[in-house]
Order: structure tokens, then sequence, then C-alpha cells
């Protein structure tokens, strides 16, 4: 690889001026920026303004991008391609939820769905085209590694708390945009630490689909499931129920707190949310279905469906209080799950409406592959250790595992 004169003259400039960091990062810049036009030309099959018979397409325009270095910020330029998508290996492809992303608009794009955002997505991202090769390539290169993800064991510990949500994102189905839910699972091990346990996309209405989702998860491994905690689904609560067997189910405080004020007037809903709020400071599993039997009295008479609402739920709504108190605010509730449902919004509201509900499952699964691998990165437990000892008692110690003959223990022989 050459320089050109007019490269090399800057250089020169650049050692008579005595900066050493200027020097650095200029040196650097026209070491990647070579490289990067080397690769280019590979891959285009040709050198710029080259006629050449093995051009597969040809350059248009470029577009700049920093990368972080040891010696400061510089800037490289990427050349565009009218037919494909370049970027150089030897610069930090993106994260693999931007290459989700990226996958999922190529394939909004060839397919014929796009809209302006879309269309201008495409521009921003490298290029006024796309082949349907490409896509493909992309798209199965996600797939595998979503796949194996999907499909891991979860048989090397137990999980005696499971959260499972839904969120709510639109994808084309048999050419007409509908409303599917990507659901999430995810669970604190025995040792205190989080993992999502699987995703799946689908409607989360029926007890069919969540009885499918949930028996994917046994078969895989869970087990040592204590207390789901989730909403009250009608279709979730019976798949838990049917496939769960043994584990309690919590339903969630705050999903209930919702329902509850869509049965008040709105000047009331703060009085009434106070007093439910009450059953979530008492200490002991006594005191708190005590509370919740004096608040549905207390309302009964100004409130009747609430309070009928509150009795109804007392066994569910109160199941975490039968688990260590320690864990009461962790488990109450589907909170936890909200920062992945947020993200995968965050994500999949760029693309609005999804060509098909592969795209939306490989998006949404990446999403949840990062926070997942976040979690293990870090030795910080949802759960502390000591707390989640509480559930597993310790065992009666054996004190005579093998007696071949009663002259082995003398102190039988004598009683």
């Amino acid at each position: 690889m050459a320089l050109s004169q007019s490269a090399l003259l800057e250089l020169v400039e650049v050692f008579k001026g005595g900066d050493d960091a200027d020097l650095m990062r200029r040196l650097l810049t026209t070491m990647l920026q070579e490289l990067v036009d080397a690769e280019a030309s590979a891959f285009i099959g040709a050198l710029p303004h080259e006629r050449s018979e093995a051009r597969t397409t040809q350059r248009n325009g470029s577009r700049e991008k920093v990368v972080t270095t040891g010696v400061g910020d510089v800037s490289v330029k990427i050349p565009k391609t009218r037919t494909g998508s370049f970027f150089p290996a030897l610069l930090a492809p993106r994260r693999r939820i931007d290459v989700a992303l990226h996958a999922v608009i190529m394939q909004a794009y060839v397919e014929g769905v796009s809209t302006r955002r879309v269309d201008d997505l495409v521009i921003a991202m490298g290029g006024t085209g796309v082949s349907k090769s490409e896509v493909s390539r992309i798209c199965a290169q996600l797939d595998t590694e979503v796949a194996a993800w999907r499909t891991r064991p979860l048989d090397e510990k137990p999980f005696p708390y499971v959260f499972l949500d839904a969120t709510y994102c639109k994808a084309r189905i048999n050419g007409r945009v509908v409303s599917q839910a990507v659901v999430i699972a995810t669970g604190v091990s025995a040792d205190g630490h989080r993992e999502v346990l699987g995703c799946q996309v689908g409607d989360s209405e029926t007890e069919e689909f969540w009885t499918e989702f949930l028996r994917d998860l046994r078969g895989r491994g869970l087990a040592g499931v204590q207390l789901v905690v989730s909403d009250a689904h009608a279709g979730l609560v019976a798949a838990v129920g049917a496939v769960l067997q043994g584990a309690a189910w919590q339903r969630c405080r705050v999903h209930f707190m919702r329902n509850v004020l869509t049965k008040v007037s709105k000047g009331e809903a703060d009085m009434v949310a106070t007093w439910i709020r009450t059953i979530f400071t008492m200490g002991t599993p006594g005191a708190v279905r005590a509370q919740l039997d004096h608040v549905a009295e207390t309302l009964a008479a100004s409130h009747p469906r609430v309070a009928e609402m509150l009795r109804d739920a007392k066994a569910d709504l109160t199941a975490f209080a039968d688990f260590p108190q320690a864990h009461w605010r962790k488990i109450w509730s589907t909170n936890p799950l909200e920062r992945l449902n947020k993200e995968i919004k965050r994500r999949t509201d760029v693309v609005g409406i999804f060509p098909n509900t592969d795209a939306l499952l490989r998006l949404s699964a990446c999403v949840l592959i990062e926070a997942h691998d976040e979690w293990q990165d870090t030795d910080r437990r949802y759960l502390s250790e000591g707390s989640m000892a509480l559930l597993y008692p310790t065992e009666p110690t054996t004190l005579i595992t093998t007696v071949t003959t009663v002259e082995e223990v003398p102190e039988l022989a004598t009683a």
C-alpha cells in the first residue's frame, strides 16, 4: 500500500510542527484511511476511476465516522456504494442491536413496505439501495445467534422466581398490519443473579400461546420455580397453573392498581390508591392479609367494586408475603421488566411497522441478549445470596452414611 504524494507532504509538514500528539493522530488517520480505501476497492472490485471487469458496484460518495483511539478521536471517510452495504472490517462493527435494526430496515426496504422514516434511515446507514442477498446474509447471521441463545439449556441451576410480561408492536401478517406481543421471561436464580430466560412473538391473550412458551422453557431445563410474577391475563394464569405446577402466582400490584383505578373517578383515584398501598407496608404475612381485609371493608360502602376486586384477588395479590421479607419489594410486581420493555419499544419504534414477525423477533431478541450479557458481566446480584438461602432450608445432616456391622460403631454396640 503506497501513500499518495499529497498525503506524504502533509505528514512532512506535521513532522516539522513538532506536536507529538497531533503527529500520532495524523499518522493514524492516514493509515486508517488508506486501509479503509484498500478494503473498499477489494469489495467493489476496482480502484477509484478504474475500469475493471471485476467491478461489482460503484462508489457513491462517502460518510464520515469518528473512531475513538488511544491518541484521541480520528475521523475517516467510509465509501458508500450504489448497491450493497460496505463497512470496513478493521473498524469496530455495529453492536448486535444495531445490526439487527439495520437488517429489519433493509428487509422492509427490499419488500417495499418502507416509509419516509425508513428511507431516511436507509440513506443514513449506508446508501440508496441494498440487494436481497445482502439482507439474507445479515439476517441469516443474526438468526443463527438468536436461535442459539433462545434454545440454550437452563438446567444448570434452579430459578425460584420467574417474571413474565409483554410489550406490543405492529407487524404485517398476511398483508394486514396487526398488533403482536413480544413476551419476555426473566428469572432470578438460586444465587440471586438475574437472567433473561426467553422471548417469543405471538398473541399473548391465548392460553395456547402461553402454554407453548412455558413448555419450551421447561423443555430447556427450567426448574425449581417457586413463584411466578405476572399480569392477570386469563390465558397466562391458566398456562402457569398447567405447566408450572407447584409454583405460586403473584399478581403484579402495579397492573392491579391500574385495573382498580379504571373503576373510580379521577378525583377519588389518589385516595383509593393510598389505601391500597398500605397493604404493602405491613411487616408480616398475617398483617399484610389483615390489612387487605381492612381496606376492602373500609372501601366497601363507597367503592363496592374496588372492595370486591380486592377480596377476589387476595390470595394472588399477597402471594409475595409467603416468601422472605427481604425479597418482597423485588417480587410483588413485574417492574423489573419495565426497563427491558422500554428498551424494546425504543428500538422497535424506529421501524414502526415490521415487515413480518420474524423481523420483530430478531430485533427484540437482540435487545434482550444485550441486556442478558450485561447482567452476566457484573457480579451484582438482584437479590443477595444470603437472603436467597432462606428459600432453601439446610438439609438435616446425615451422621452415619453406611454401616456394615454393629461392631464398626461402638456407640451402637453399647446402646
